[in-house]
């Protein structure tokens, strides 16, 4: 459990800095190409952590698109040339905030760490 609190609290670290990045909207992250980088980069690294969590968590909170989310991360991983941006911007704008309230409450039911 004390792993799946680390992954947990990476995912939303992530989300936070894509929130950050994206906060002047879908025409500044589309305009630039750092934006879209750093964007891309934690969407990754999000969904990596999101594998890396236990079996029994991911089993215990179906209501998460756990198995969309590792097939994101495919396509972010080997598919990079086929990125559609306004997807990618439709993922931040609708699916994250989601996510988060998901990840923050999976994050609330785990015991408390040491």
């Amino acid at each position: 459990m004390r792993e799946d609190r680390l992954y947990i609290e990476h995912v939303l670290e992530c989300i936070e800095r894509i929130e950050e990045y994206c906060g002047e909207g879908e025409a500044v992250f589309l305009g630039s190409g750092l934006i879209q980088d750093a964007v891309l980069r934690n969407l990754q690294v999000l969904a990596e952590s999101t594998q890396r969590l236990s079996r029994s968590l991911k089993a215990a909170h179906p209501e998460v698109e756990w198995r969309e989310i590792a097939g994101f991360r495919n396509v972010l991983v080997h598919e990079y040339l086929g990125i559609n941006l306004k997807r990618i911007w439709e993922i931040v704008s609708l699916d994250l905030p989601r996510l988060k309230v998901q990840m923050k409450s999976i994050r609330q039911g785990l015991p408390n760490p040491e």
